[in-house]
């Protein structure tokens, strides 16, 4: 009913009250659930990738440390008490949800809330009635161009989130990291004072842009040697330096197929996650819990306790003789990284399944993946994503251009397939013993976006796991 709605109403009128909607609407959650957030310490994310993974990591470092942590994130969500998939098939999800969500955090006596943010959510205000206490950058390259018209756009859009830092009421907290409510000044003395924080990635071309926002601490973390204080420093506005400016500093990075080491202000942390991306995904976590005071060992624990995350470098095992991942990178960048990391895992050919997604989501990037595809993988399937109101086939022939621009031949190394299922069992077919299956764009979530709205129920890994079964009692 929605969607019909909005198609009887002019485009120009539709964009024009978009904004006053959205800002509404937020504002009318934020009253409704009496502003959960100003009794939680906020921890919020963002970036181009790696958030859900940090998010991840930092609450499973604040737990681990006996402190409950809710979280909301593209793959997780968290009230505290329980854990589940990410159901809403969108990262920050809008109107009464996040709200409500916090005021059951809230309810579950949770001491943190970690919200992973992003540019569309800033876009419609959604971070404006948050009480944020922590901002977190992770990195940026280009992503959403078309959504949001340039790169300076893009970043200027997550910069809204720490220009909002400022903003966002004081809070003081009290032994057991409650927050605590005074009106005297004197007991507030008794009290720890929650500053407010950013919290960047040194090694990023931009954390100059995200450092020169105004808070009370700053911290950034780094892998890159030549990266310091001083010279972090050296790009900052006077208004924008602080005397509570440290530095993380990682190093020894070592990645195998049985997990990745880093070293963190001198003390080594044995992680059982893969990846060079995974060892900068400790370092950011290990960073806040630097910030919030936690002990190495807590942190080194905390960390050294995950295993993965679903939908990320995700391995199905049905006991075949060949292995199956599930990861949700759909961007370029990330799938560099996916491939790096795949070369630490023992194998004799990759057959990648990806597609990419449609409603305008930058469409520059369709033939892109499709000459990663055909540079590392020996067999591509392109398939259908998240075709929203586009033609699927198109979005297909798009991707698969780049694949063919590559030399790669249709029907011998290159296999079109619009049903997803249809594709996963081609790959699963071309599959030989020691070879590797990579299936990306989807992860954990649990939908697939068709036209008018429509959400058919869909959960990769089990569709995997179910088709790797079929297979194997087809070949028996």
């Amino acid at each position: 009913m929605l969607e019909k709605i909005k198609k009887l109403i002019p485009r120009k009128l539709f964009k024009a009250l978009q904004p006053p909607y959205h800002f509404l609407m937020n504002l009318a959650a934020a009253l409704w659930y009496r502003f959960p957030s100003n009794q939680l310490v906020v921890i919020g994310v963002t970036g181009t990738s790696g958030k859900t993974s940090v998010v991840y990591m930092i609450a499973r470092l604040l737990n681990a440390a006996g402190y409950k942590t809710g979280l909301t994130s593209t793959s997780v969500f968290s009230d505290g008490n329980r854990e589940w998939l990410n159901d809403k098939k969108m990262t920050m999800p809008g109107r009464f949800f996040i709200q409500k969500f916090l005021r059951r955090m809230v309810k579950n006596n949770c001491r943190y809330a970690i919200v992973e943010t992003t540019s569309q959510g800033i876009a419609q205000f959604r971070h404006l009635f948050i009480n944020y206490d922590i901002l977190v950058f992770t990195n940026l390259y280009p992503e959403h161009i078309e959504a949001h018209g340039s790169f300076e756009k893009y970043r200027a859009a997550k910069g809204k989130l720490f220009a909002h830092l400022k903003n966002c009421r004081t809070k003081y907290i009290n032994e057991e990291r409650r927050i605590t409510k005074t009106a005297s000044q004197l007991k507030k003395l008794d009290l720890t004072r929650v500053f407010k924080t950013i919290i960047v990635n040194g090694d990023d071309d931009n954390a100059d842009y995200f450092l020169n926002f105004r808070a009370e601490a700053k911290m950034a973390y780094s892998l890159n040697p030549q990266v310091s204080l001083a010279s972090l420093s050296a790009e900052m506005k006077s208004e924008a330096i602080v005397k509570d400016f440290t530095l993380v500093r990682g190093t020894n990075v070592e990645a195998s197929g049985g997990g990745t080491k880093i070293t963190i202000n001198g003390q080594p942390i044995n992680l059982k996650l893969l990846g060079e991306l995974n060892a900068v995904n400790a370092l950011t976590a290990a960073a806040v819990g630097l910030n919030q005071k936690l002990s190495f060992a807590q942190i080194k624990s905390g960390l050294e306790e995950i295993r993965g995350l679903a939908g990320k470098m995700e391995i199905i095992n049905a006991g075949q003789n060949f292995t199956v991942i599930v990861d949700y990178a759909f961007e370029p960048e990330a799938m560099i990284k996916l491939y790096q990391t795949l070369e630490f895992l023992p194998h004799n050919k990759i057959i990648h399944v990806l597609g990419s997604a449609g409603g305008g989501r930058d469409q520059a990037r369709r033939p892109i993946l499709g000459s990663l595809a055909a540079k590392y993988a020996d067999f591509i399937v392109v398939t259908n994503e998240d075709p929203y109101d586009e033609d699927p086939l198109l979005i297909i022939n798009q991707v698969a251009a780049g694949v063919e621009n590559a030399g790669r031949v249709s029907n011998k190394d290159l296999f079109k397939i619009l049903d997803r299922r249809e594709a996963i069992r081609k790959a699963l077919e071309l599959a030989k013993e020691g070879d590797l299956v990579l299936l990306t764009g989807k992860g954990a979530e649990q939908f697939i976006c068709a036209k008018n709205g429509q959400k058919i129920p869909w959960d990769e890994r089990e569709v995997a796991r179910e088709e790797v079964v079929e297979k194997m009692c087809i070949d028996k």
